[in-house]
């Protein structure tokens, strides 16, 4: 499908390259935000909002839910109806989301609110697929890494963010300032994003859209909630079968719709299959430095183990492996380029196992900790940042926002996940401080090992990932297939001036082979064609 680019627009300046990953960066990390907005707020919100510690728990749960079940559906609007559109309609939701916390003086309101701000995650994604279609070919690889690094700055410059405000203001102003933060977004997205010249129209899948949402929904709610039911409970066990069939039936009915929700059919080649199988085991570990870290900080002293720091303090301490994460994106933009997104996945996996391990025989410093955390933030960074650029290699161009979307979808399964799992350990090993019930040394080591554990599952995913073909050879950006074979027209006037793409109309008059597309040339590091007999 030839698809042509706002030249025009993209060599702007208003629409240089640089402005347009500083805005959808910028947006990536106010959404992220949303993840850790209320957790300086958790202990207070019973009493904030008159309701009991298990109906408050809402205020996050509800976030996540929303935030998976969203996710793949946005992308697939995006590449209907346009991923600036797409984007714009997510941070709307951020915004809508922030006013309704802002007013909430009970639980209700408070609830829907942060499951309108869950709804806002797909801004990620969007900006993702909208880097792979309106930048340069060379730029593309930098650019999505440091666009996937956003989802873990965000979370990790949240939090002490987040208590700093909750802390020294009402609490209500932490909602005040996402929305304005959300308005800014908007804004700048208007002025500086251009929309995407790749469509790929058809018909809404409503009904695949319904199932999944069950099928996640189904899935999800017992993860987070089985701690609190009882894991072996008829409600958590009931769901967990209703999720099972539901997604026999709605995998069913996604194999036999002509413009299905999520294609079942690309999503199984190979390397998406493992690539999405990777992230559920990165997004695992990387929720556990989030769930352990704060609480081994902030435990009384007297433990023997803890350090008794303030939340705000505690957040300072983890905030570097969030901006680690941002900081080696041109890293593992040239680790990709060089040797393969798939090794930048493998490389990143160790990384993280190494950081679980530093934390499993030395946290009896706060330096210790603070080291830990950075070693983890760099193997996260550079797994999150190859893992876009294999499903763009795989998947075509019109399909980019829906994959990024599943892939989200893959990583937020894991945290959630994670949640539970290592919840579900630190609750089973407890000491008694005072009053107070807290997690025991062998309980955060144990969770430190499930998350070594999902590392190492990741490395072994990330060599079953397929490498490239050798049977093939490299398209010359500037000529098209070198010496003859199939002929290859550039969708942009010159390739490295605007949006990337190319397609192969027809063949020479030395060539007998059909007709083909390719994909987009920026997702492969070099893009590759058959030689003609």
């Amino acid at each position: 499908m030839s698809v042509p680019p706002p030249n025009a627009e993209i060599r702007s300046r208003r629409h240089a390259p640089p402005l347009i990953l500083a805005v959808l960066g910028s947006c990536g990390i106010v959404v992220a935000l949303m993840q850790t907005l209320v957790i300086p707020i958790i202990p207070e919100l019973p009493h904030l909002l008159g309701s009991s510690a298990a109906n408050t728990s809402w205020a996050v749960t509800a976030t996540l839910l929303v935030a998976a079940v969203v996710t793949p559906i946005s992308g697939r609007l995006g590449d209907m109806f346009g991923k600036r559109r797409a984007l714009i309609g997510s941070l709307t939701l951020l915004v809508l989301g922030s006013a309704v916390c802002a007013m909430a003086s009970s639980l209700i309101p408070m609830v829907t609110g942060r499951a309108l701000q869950g709804a806002a995650i797909g801004a990620i994604p969007l900006g993702i697929a909208i880097l792979r279609d309106v930048l340069p070919p060379k730029r593309v690889g930098g650019a999505m890494a440091v666009m996937s690094a956003t989802l873990g700055v965000g979370g990790a410059v949240g939090l002490p963010i987040a208590a700093t405000i909750a802390y020294y203001t009402d609490w209500h102003m932490l909602f005040v300032v996402s929305a304005v933060l959300g308005c800014a977004c908007i804004a700048l997205t208007l002025l500086v994003i251009p929309e995407s010249p790749v469509r790929r129209p058809g018909r809404f899948d409503f009904l695949g859209a319904v199932g999944l949402s069950v099928v996640l929904v189904t899935f999800l709610l017992p993860i987070t909630k089985g701690d609190d039911w009882g894991w072996a409970s008829g409600q958590t066990l009931g769901l967990f079968a209703v999720s099972f069939a539901s997604l026999l039936l709605w995998g069913f009915f996604e194999l036999r719709t002509a413009a299905p929700l999520i294609d079942l059919r690309v999503s199984a080649r190979p390397p998406v299959l493992f690539t999405n199988l990777a992230s559920v085991a990165v997004g695992f570990a990387m929720y556990g430095t989030s769930l352990s870290f704060p609480q081994l900080l902030m435990a009384p002293e007297s433990t023997g183990y803890g350090f008794g720091l303030s939340m705000i303090t505690a957040g300072l301490v983890l905030a570097p492996g969030g901006l680690v994460m941002m900081a080696l994106s041109p890293v593992s933009a040239r680790l990709s380029a060089w040797r393969g997104p798939r090794v930048t996945l493998m490389t990143g996996a160790v990384v993280i196992g190494l950081g679980y391990a530093v934390a499993y025989v030395a946290v009896s410093a706060v330096w210790q900790v603070l080291l830990a955390g950075m070693v983890i933030g760099a193997g996260i960074g550079l797994s999150y940042s190859a893992m876009p650029a294999l499903i763009m290699s795989a998947v075509p161009i019109t399909e980019s926002a829906a994959a990024n979307g599943l892939n989200s979808l893959m990583r937020s399964i894991g945290t959630s996940t994670s949640a539970a799992v290592v919840s579900v350990i630190l609750a089973g090993m407890t000491v008694t401080v005072g009053t107070a019930v807290i997690p025991s040394l062998d309980a955060f080591r144990a969770g430190f090992i499930a998350s070594i554990i999902a590392s190492m599952v990741t490395l072994v995913l990330a060599w079953l990932i397929p490498s490239p073909r050798k049977d093939l050879r490299p398209v010359d950006e500037e000529r098209g297939v070198e010496d003859g074979g199939d002929r290859v027209t550039e969708i942009d006037e010159q390739i490295h001036g605007g949006t990337p793409g190319v397609e192969v109309n027809e063949v020479t008059p030395d060539a007998s082979a059909p007709a083909r597309r390719a994909f987009h040339p920026a997702s492969r590091p070099a893009e590759t064609f058959p030689q003609s007999d």
